[in-house]
């Protein structure tokens, strides 16, 4: 896999919060809006990136008018830190950047200690320190 691509409903609130609560390394927005080529690049892991793609530009793409209907899956993004305190700053860096807060940050019954939540367009992300990969 060498891209994750996020439909987002505004790409400009989408990269800042992204950019605010990860800052991860990026380039900014490329390309142009109204030939459906703008979108935003972040490499947080490796060779792996996370792509952001404005909804207006992916349904025409698509020919679609909804990526919200029943044959679509629901993903979760999971993003493995190294330790309690991560988590909790990183859950706290998404509710400053108004993320809405599914979990808190929580021991779970697997001896991972984690926290859930959704960015502005409903993703859903899970931070999670495993202690026994620490």
């Amino acid at each position: 896999m060498s891209v994750i691509t996020l439909v987002v409903d505004d790409l400009n609130r989408s990269f800042e919060f992204y950019n605010q609560v990860f800052n991860w390394p990026n380039k900014g927005l490329q390309g142009h809006r109204e030939d459906d080529t703008q979108v935003a690049f972040f490499s947080p892991l490796g060779g792996v990136k996370i792509a952001l793609w404005p909804r207006e530009s992916f349904n025409r793409q698509l020919e679609t008018n909804s990526v919200h209907s029943p044959c679509m899956g629901t993903t979760m993004q999971s993003l493995n830190v190294e330790s309690e305190a991560a988590v909790e700053a990183l859950f706290d860096r998404a509710m400053h950047a108004f993320a809405e807060s599914i979990k808190p940050p929580h021991w779970q019954p697997w001896h991972c200690y984690g926290a859930y939540f959704k960015d502005p367009d409903g993703h859903l992300w899970e931070i999670t320190f495993n202690p026994s990969k620490a």
